[in-house]
């Protein structure tokens, strides 16, 4: 990206400026906020950073956009309806990506912000934007700036309403959904000033985000219209609801450690509860003594775990977890009956066997890590509450598992005393 801007600021271009003090002067502000957000933010808000640099990636394309159509002088057909396109996927990058970011801090009372019947609102709000964009592109050069301002009020309300009503379990796929929106945006502002660095690195992300989407969409079992529509991750009826007599039974700190101690073989699940208490590290150290006492150590990777693509890899690999360790989701599956002893380290939905047995379960027919078909199972947890989805997770009461609460870093850490005592 320094080498595109450099070779972009040696081109001469007629009739430019060429004001670099404005040119230097953002690139110098905006380093240093990039630079001191990215080495302050700690590892659980990561999903939010990216979502907000998403987010202004979208103003960015939405910027350049109006500037263009307000300026534009002597407009080919085809620049105007690039120019629009660029503010339309940029605004709904934009306003969505900030919906996302206030989810995952918590800003908003729920993780989903839904009216009756949302469904047919964005249908109609979508089409709506889509008739006052075709009228605008007909005004050609005589666009009216009221008309113009009327549709980037509308693209904008249209990104809020399009994320507001899908569940926080849904938030990885819609994450890097936005994600190939900004690259795509990227991709016409290129076509738009006829940049081919623009062009060529807009198409890269927005390649890679829709490739990803789809990747996870189908590890879910799902279609990406039924992840947008489906409001999956706001909880269900059957699944919410837990028999009244069922009971889960604890383990001690102890009785943990010496099961683990005296295994053959473990399989670690992280989830975002690791990253919460940022306790890769701590997860680490018992990895590393469990395998000097010739305990084999694997680590179950779902797809969708975390709150946002690859966010379990980057967790594990600031705590120089070796990335053969990590098992895919068949891979892990496949081990799991041969495996003595697995700790569900903050995980939830990803190991909720509702998934299989449950049709009433708004996660019915998701791919899960089957924990169950383990030996013996050890869940670390600060309470009984649901996980992000919103739904009770049957494995807690089930006769293989083991309660073992409290803040997931402290937990560990006494299980390591404990197993350097033995």
């Amino acid at each position: 990206m320094i080498l595109a801007i450099i070779a972009t600021l040696a081109t001469p271009i007629e009739g430019a400026n060429n004001n670099y003090a404005w040119i230097f002067g953002g690139i110098i502000v905006g380093s240093i906020a990039g630079g001191i957000s990215a080495r302050r933010i700690q590892m659980t808000a990561m999903p939010q950073m990216v979502s907000i640099f998403n987010g202004l990636g979208g103003a960015c394309a939405v910027v350049l956009a109006m500037v263009e159509l307000v300026n534009m002088s002597n407009p080919s057909p085809g620049g105007i309806g690039i120019a629009i396109l660029t503010l339309f996927i940029g605004g709904v990058a934009f306003t969505g990506s900030m919906l996302a970011f206030a989810k995952l801090q918590g800003l908003v009372w729920d993780s989903t912000i839904t009216l009756p019947k949302h469904n047919i609102i964005n249908i109609a709000l979508l089409i709506a934007t889509v008739v006052v964009g075709v009228l605008l592109y007909l005004q050609g050069a005589e666009l009216s700036i009221g008309l113009l301002l009327i549709f980037m009020g509308m693209t904008l309300i249209y990104g809020f309403s399009f994320v507001a009503p899908i569940g926080g379990a849904d938030m990885p796929v819609v994450i890097s959904l936005l994600n190939s929106f900004t690259g795509l945006s990227a991709a016409a502002a290129g076509l738009l000033y006829d940049n081919q660095i623009m062009l060529v690195g807009g198409i890269l992300v927005g390649a890679s985000g829709t490739i990803l989407t789809v990747l996870m969409c189908d590890a879910m079992n799902r279609s990406l219209i039924n992840v947008l529509i489906g409001g999956f991750g706001g909880g269900g009826a059957s699944a919410a609801k837990g028999d009244g007599d069922q009971v889960a039974k604890e383990v001690t700190l102890n009785d943990a450690a010496i099961q683990l101690y005296y295994s053959q073989s473990v399989m670690i699940v992280p989830g975002y509860g690791l990253a919460v208490a940022q306790a890769q590290k701590v997860c680490k150290e018992v990895d590393d003594l469990l395998e000097a006492n010739g305990v084999d150590v694997k680590y179950a990777i779902h797809p969708v775990a975390g709150r946002m693509p690859g966010h379990m890899n980057v967790l594990l690999a600031e705590a120089d977890v070796p990335y053969p360790k990590l098992l895919d989701l068949e891979d892990a599956n496949s081990a799991l009956p041969n495996t003595d002893i697995v700790i569900v380290v903050g995980a939830n939905d990803v190991v909720n066997p509702a998934a299989l047995d449950d049709p009433g379960s708004p996660i019915y027919g998701m791919p899960v890590l089957n924990v169950w078909e383990a030996k013996h199972v050890i869940v670390l947890k600060r309470s009984m509450s649901p996980g992000y989805a919103g739904i009770q997770n049957p494995l807690f009461f089930h006769d293989k598992n083991k309660m073992l609460f409290g803040d997931a870093k402290d937990s560990l850490g006494k299980i390591v005393s404990e197993l350097k005592n033995l």
